[in-house]
């Protein structure tokens, strides 16, 4: 095992994600699952994707942020609630936050996608801005928390928004059984957490996989080194996935043997146009990397039946990846 920090708080079972799906019942959307026939010939596989892009906010992240705001007793949550985050977690605080009538307080670091600042401000946030670094987000959003008195809800470490993301996976698992493997994006570690704790429970046979940028694979590299990596640069287009691996989401990736395949921006790319071809959905790169990560190793998933979450599509239609790059 790791030799990290046991500094984090409890790791939610099971029962906390069944509770989880109870409590966001009617605020968050059942999803749909899609196929492509011509998606599985190239993939020589048949693939099902989980189209969390069609969740409220657009993205997965309305689950667990839901679940967390809607578990906080009266007292706490009149004072509102602050996170950080790059987009998508923001903006699903912030819907969930308005869904109870509390304030919420965003800190935005600088360098954060224009269409998702947007998103987070349209559903009532208070933005806070600060440097593009894990620490200016973290100490921002603790003086916040001072000034405000608000409960902080970590992207992604936050037992609650665990539980919430795994709701993702316990829908997919209840709309598609009999699933060979289970794969999803890794960045902080909140969904693929959240997943690998409900497939544990439901498919404990089934396969978990992570699909993680080449350029911030500080997951698989914490896995390799026994050792969380805590100074990683990140270097991808996958602006979900740029976060380290939190430790409680370390922990949980290791306890059910997650395995993380490591993708190329190109090949991200490659596959965020195929989806749009084929299924006419789009999907962010940190979304289109599942793909990615199957159609880059067909020989581990030949013939297999294939569960993808597809986590998020709040793309900027200004700036759409294969028009700068000619992928």
């Amino acid at each position: 095992m790791t030799q990290h920090a046991q500094s984090f708080p409890e790791i939610p079972r099971f029962a906390a994600i069944e509770q989880a799906a109870e409590r966001i019942r009617g605020l968050a959307q059942v999803t749909p699952v899609f196929r492509s026939t011509s998606i599985d010939q190239l993939a020589g596989a048949e693939l099902l994707f989980k189209c969390e892009n069609l969740q409220r906010v657009g993205a997965f992240k309305f689950r667990g942020a839901c679940n967390a705001v809607w578990s906080l007793p009266q007292a706490m949550a009149s004072h509102g609630v602050v996170t950080h985050s790059s987009g998508n977690h923001g903006a699903a605080l912030a819907l969930a936050a308005r869904t109870r009538g509390i304030p919420a307080h965003v800190v935005i670091p600088d360098g954060a996608v224009q269409s998702k600042i947007d998103a987070i401000e349209a559903y009532g946030a208070t933005l806070h801005r600060c440097a593009a670094t894990l620490a200016a987000r973290e100490q921002t959003a603790e003086a916040v928390r001072g000034q405000t008195g608000a409960t902080l809800v970590h992207p992604y470490t936050d037992p609650a928004v665990i539980a919430g993301q795994g709701t993702a996976a316990l829908e997919f698992l209840g709309q598609v059984p009999a699933l060979d493997a289970l794969i999803a994006p890794v960045g902080g570690g909140g969904l693929i957490s959240g997943t690998a704790i409900a497939a544990a429970a439901i498919a404990p046979a089934m396969r978990v996989l992570a699909a993680e940028p080449a350029g911030a694979a500080d997951t698989w590299t914490s896995l390799q080194r026994g050792e969380r990596v805590a100074d990683f640069e990140p270097d991808t287009i996958c602006d979900g996935l740029r976060a380290l691996v939190g430790a409680i989401n370390l922990e949980i990736i290791e306890q059910h043997r997650v395995q993380v395949l490591t993708v190329s921006d190109d090949a991200t790319i490659s596959a965020m146009r195929l989806l749009w071809q084929r299924l006419k959905l789009l999907v962010e790169p940190s979304a289109a990397i599942v793909l990615a990560a199957v159609l880059a190793n067909r020989d581990q998933f030949a013939g297999q039946r294939i569960g993808l979450i597809l986590s998020g599509g709040n793309v900027d239609l200004d700036k759409l990846p294969w028009t700068a790059t000619g992928a």
